[in-house]
């Protein structure tokens, strides 16, 4: 047994996985863990700036210009955004499938890079987050782990909705529907990547599903109160992490005027793709200008094409879990990350999915009770302003929040992550 073990974090190529992979990759370098990050190429220098090791790739060929962090999804999400203003059973062709598709054809496009990296570093794990299977891990890693860090809708179950709906867990009736389109729409791919899989070593996928289960180890990111009821419980391999908030350090320097004073401090995110709808985040910040409260607001790579208000300070990248226990209310685009982050700091939410499991997590927060869902293109400032204030004065939900927050931060989720991956790693 090595005293000092390696363990691999492969995260997809964005910021929701691969922070979620840093808070756990931060505890395992302090217990002495070796700790390497395989990264798509345009995140180069953006984990060894965090005191880990990288290990690069590419899901496909070579762009002829310089990349920002995670630059191909960025692109792929502004040339697809339209099809966000469409009902989610409509996204399944035009925008889930061609999605799916992108990434299991970089899977296959990368999965001889990614032997060679496995071959290279010999881990005793690596740790997986990821939508898709990649063979390499299956056929050429001692041992793998998964990491669920989506909605749980994500592991399929009867009593759940489906996954990429954002149907509600309280009517079942369009549910039927959704799935024999998803079944329709992506099952020739599915095909593809089974075939894929079986080809280079990993073997079968799991019907109708694109990634595997590990058999040692499987890790999904949700709280428990707000988790969903299943008719089928998971297998023994699955842990659930309620919480998995990374360490940042720094100081916050919003002007004063922002930091105190009259009304309410909300925080603002559509996340790092979210944001590059600028005329959207223009359209929320006039809205927002109108109202007796005061905000951060993350702007995102297009920052410069967005106009704040009086009542508003932001940058194009923020320290979000240094800012979000001094808010009071977080406006949000639904992502993973952000509602756990929510759900760990006590906040309730205004919701405005724009795409993936973003809708999901949206319905999932409105069905519990704890925050609001919006249409995305479709609210008016009166029902922007209405939302916030229903969310600022609903003392059930403060009082469960609270209670949730109290939990989850009493018993650490990425150590606990850490510990399960270490312990697999050793075994």
């Amino acid at each position: 047994m090595s005293d000092q073990p390696t363990v691999v974090f492969f995260p997809e190529g964005a910021y929701g996985p691969t922070n979620n992979c840093i808070g756990i990759g931060q505890v395992l370098q302090e217990r002495g863990v070796r700790v390497v990050f395989i990264l798509e190429e345009s995140f180069a220098g953006t984990l060894e700036a965090r005191g880990f090791e990288e290990r690069l790739l590419r899901l496909g060929p070579a762009p002829e210009v310089e990349e920002a962090p995670g630059q191909f999804w960025k692109d792929f999400i502004a040339a697809t955004s339209p099809e966000f203003r469409k009902p989610t059973i409509e996204q399944l062709a035009t925008f889930i499938e061609p999605t799916m598709r992108a990434l299991v054809e970089g899977a296959m496009y990368v999965d001889d890079r990614l032997r060679e990296i496995i071959e290279e570093l010999d881990p005793d794990l690596v740790v997986e987050d990821n939508v898709c299977t990649f063979p390499a891990l299956i056929s050429h890693a001692r041992k793998w782990a998964r990491i669920v860090s989506c909605n749980p809708a994500e592991l399929p179950d009867l009593l759940v909705p489906p996954t990429f709906s954002g149907y509600s867990s309280h009517d079942q009736t369009p549910w039927s529907d959704f799935r024999a389109e998803a079944d329709r729409l992506l099952g020739p791919l599915w095909q593809e990547a089974n075939a894929f899989s079986e080809a280079r070593g990993a073997g079968p996928l799991p019907a109708g599903q694109f990634i595997h289960t590990s058999p040692d180890l499987n890790l999904y990111i949700y709280p428990e109160e707000v988790d969903y009821q299943r008719a089928q419980p998971l297998d023994p391999t699955w842990h659930r992490i309620d919480t998995c908030i990374r360490e940042e350090r720094g100081e916050v320097d919003a002007p004063t005027h922002i930091l105190s004073g009259d009304g309410k401090l909300i925080y603002l995110s559509l996340g790092s793709l979210g944001s590059a709808d600028t005329a959207l985040m223009q359209r929320l910040c006039d809205a927002l200008a109108d109202t007796p409260h005061r905000y951060i607001v993350s702007m995102g790579p297009q920052h410069d094409e967005i106009e704040l208000r009086h009542n508003q300070w932001g940058a194009e990248y923020l320290p979000q879990p240094i800012l979000m226990p001094l808010c009071d209310l977080v406006i949000t685009h639904g992502g993973n990350n952000t509602t756990t982050e929510c759900l760990h700091h006590g906040k309730p939410m205004v919701l405005l999915p724009l795409f993936w499991d973003q809708y999901d997590n949206a319905q999932r927060m409105h069905d519990v009770g704890l925050g609001r869902r919006l249409p995305t293109y479709g609210w008016t400032p009166a029902d922007l302003h209405n939302a916030i204030e229903e969310m600022l004065n609903d003392t059930d939900a403060q009082t469960r929040l609270a209670a949730i927050s109290k939990r989850v931060q009493a018993n650490s989720g990425r150590v606990f992550a850490a510990d399960l991956i270490e312990r697999a790693a050793r075994a």
